[in-house]
C-alpha cells in the first residue's frame, strides 16, 4: 500500500467513487440529506492552501483517503489546527494496518508543516476512537445532531 499526500486536481474524479460508498456506508438522514459535495468549495481551499488531501493506493488504485482542513485557530491564532474532514478505506482494504498507516502518514506530514493540533472525528456508530486512542489521540468532546427539516 502506498501513501502519498495529493492535490485535489489529481483526485477529484478519482475519490467520486468512494465518497459515493462512504456516504452509503455511514450517512445517517440518507432519504433527506443527499450526498452533495461543494466541488467548487474544495477547489477554493485547494487553491488558498486550506485543504489536505491524504491518499491510500493499492497497486495504484485509490482505495482510502484522510482529507483535513488547514486554518489558523480563530482561538488561538498563533496555532494551525488539520481539522479531519473526511477519512476512509475500502472495506476489502480494511483488515490490518492500512487506516493507521494513512493516518501516522498524514500526521507525519501535517507535523512537518507546522501543525499544533490535529482533530478526527469517529462517527459513534462507526467509532474507530479506540483505535485513535492506542495512537495517542485523546477524545476531547462529543457532538451531537439534530434533524430539523
Amino acid at each position: 500500500m502506498d501513501f502519498a499526500h495529493e492535490s485535489f486536481i489529481n483526485v477529484k474524479n478519482e475519490i467520486k467513487p468512494l465518497l459515493d460508498e462512504h456516504w452509503k456506508e455511514i450517512a445517517l438522514h440518507k432519504d433527506s440529506i443527499r450526498l452533495n459535495p461543494d466541488w467548487k468549495g474544495y477547489a477554493r481551499l485547494s487553491d488558498v492552501g486550506g485543504l489536505r488531501i491524504y491518499t491510500a493506493r493499492e497497486e495504484g488504485k485509490l482505495v482510502g483517503y484522510f482529507v483535513v482542513l488547514v486554518s489558523r485557530s480563530l482561538h488561538y491564532m498563533d496555532h494551525l489546527f488539520a481539522n479531519n474532514d473526511i477519512i476512509f478505506i475500502k472495506k476489502g482494504h480494511r483488515k490490518g494496518t492500512a487506516g493507521i498507516k494513512l493516518i501516522k502518514y498524514a500526521v507525519e506530514s501535517l507535523k512537518d508543516e507546522g501543525i499544533t493540533l490535529i482533530n478526527i472525528n469517529s462517527k459513534d456508530h462507526q467509532s474507530f476512537g479506540p483505535v485513535l486512542e492506542r495512537m495517542g489521540f485523546e477524545q476531547i468532546e462529543s457532538v451531537y445532531s439534530l434533524k430539523v427539516n
